[in-house]
């Protein structure tokens, strides 16, 4: 795990003049692979494909496995594990001691480049994320085979989206005044006018992406990295 100096930063949702502070942090440097997932699945085997519940995963939980115990054919070890859920990804974490990261402290540590720890300002930041999302299988490839950005920390955005904490956390709805909720009302980020940087559109592809997600689904190109606290 690689440490992370905190501090305040402007996010992408919320007010103009919103700043959130986030404390100091550990984050592990690249995702967890298939292998360790492996290893998780055998010692955990409530996890296992065959014995996880659907509340937990849905159907395509480690669906490109060949079984329980045996990765995908061809499959690189050392590759992310993706097709896992949120539950999953938090009951791995929890085993490591560990735990998921805040949406804020990865968005935090994304901010940067290999140069600078907030590189927003930068005209090629975004558009060399965005150049990095649309590369096709890129999933497939083994971790930490690109340049670490400015904390050490590897593949923030060449390999895989990332599952977060409160990956949910800014959903809303188009009226929140009645107190209801309604799934078809549920939008990214409050809408567009709640949208503070509107030139970072790889940042509003991720609140996109995780304003999809439910914690049961599994995605061919999702999985996650772990977090903890600084003083555990």
């Amino acid at each position: 795990m690689v440490s992370i100096k905190g501090g305040k930063y402007q996010p992408f949702y919320g007010e103009d003049s919103t700043l959130v502070e986030v404390n100091n942090f550990l984050l592990d440097e690249r995702q967890v692979t298939n292998k360790e997932f492996l290893e998780f699945v055998k010692k955990n085997p409530q996890w296992k494909r065959s014995n996880v519940k659907a509340i937990f995963a849905d159907e395509t939980y480690l669906q490109d496995w060949q079984d329980d115990e045996t990765l995908p054919k061809n499959a690189n070890p050392d590759a992310p594990v993706t097709y896992v859920s949120w539950f999953a990804a938090k009951a791995y974490a929890k085993s490591a001691g560990k735990r998921l990261p805040t949406l804020d402290e990865w968005e935090f540590v994304a901010m940067a480049d290999e140069e600078l720890a907030n590189a927003r300002d930068k005209v090629s930041y975004s558009e060399n994320i965005i150049n990095l999302y649309h590369v096709k299988f890129r999933e497939k490839n083994p971790v930490k085979q690109s340049a670490p950005n400015y904390w050490g920390v590897y593949n923030m955005f060449d390999l895989v989206w990332e599952w977060t904490d409160d990956f949910n956390s800014i959903m809303s709805t188009s009226d929140s005044r009645n107190g209801k909720v309604d799934d078809k009302g549920l939008f990214c980020a409050a809408s567009a006018t709640s949208v503070t940087d509107v030139l970072n559109y790889a940042a509003f592809m991720r609140y996109a992406f995780r304003s999809s997600l439910k914690a049961n689904y599994t995605v061919a190109n999702l999985g996650f990295r772990c977090a903890k606290d600084i003083n555990q």
